[in-house]
């Protein structure tokens, strides 16, 4: 059951095999889960939208392409968009709002997950889960290693038989960050496990 009293988040970070990755985890989702879901994954600019509404069509939790500027809902997917690095802030109200920036890339990935989980540091959050599935390179790896210091998350990583490149999933396992790694047919479930259905 969920604990409505905490401020809760799921981050994903994809890359090489991720989209495939994608379609397994997020149809796996509840439409009533306790918390928003983020999804960065390394994607050129103009793709991120078409595969932001395929997500969507098979699965019954709500999938979109991130819009600067907008408030996040519990229960809803939103992919970040290709081109663009994504941050979170807070209003006033303590509302999660995304912002999107263009600045250069980092080590050529536009958006980069590292810099969207260093944003999260700066949240009122309670939990994080933070997934990190197939790819190449090591690109999230950073942003757990200092969210895993500083704020209370529970960190999945997908296991090598399943990636198409165990990549990213090897830096978070290789450097003890990894609270559990799986297959990819049961990371689905166990978001909806550790986050909660309201």
């Amino acid at each position: 059951m969920a604990d409505s009293n905490k401020r809760k988040l799921v981050m994903i970070a994809s890359s090489t095999g991720g989209p495939k990755a994608l379609h397994k985890v997020i149809p796996d989702l509840s439409e009533r889960l306790d918390a928003p879901v983020v999804i960065v994954q390394h994607m050129p600019k103009g793709f991120t939208n078409t595969l932001a509404e395929r997500l969507n069509s098979t699965s019954t939790i709500p999938v979109s392409e991130v819009v600067d500027g907008q408030m996040l809902e519990k229960g809803h997917v939103y992919l970040a968009k290709g081109g663009k690095h994504l941050e979170l802030t807070q209003d006033r109200k303590g509302n999660l709002i995304f912002r999107e920036n263009e600045q250069e890339p980092v080590n050529g990935l536009r958006p980069c997950a590292n810099i969207t989980f260093h944003s999260l540091n700066n949240l009122s959050l309670d939990y994080i889960v933070c997934v990190v599935l197939t790819g190449m390179g090591a690109d999230g790896y950073l942003g757990v290693k200092e969210l895993h210091k500083n704020k209370q998350i529970y960190t999945i990583a997908q296991d090598r038989d399943s990636c198409v490149v165990y990549g990213m999933p090897k830096a978070i396992v290789e450097n003890g960050l990894a609270d559990v790694v799986l297959p990819l047919d049961d990371i689905g479930q166990e978001i909806n496990r550790k986050t909660g259905v309201r």
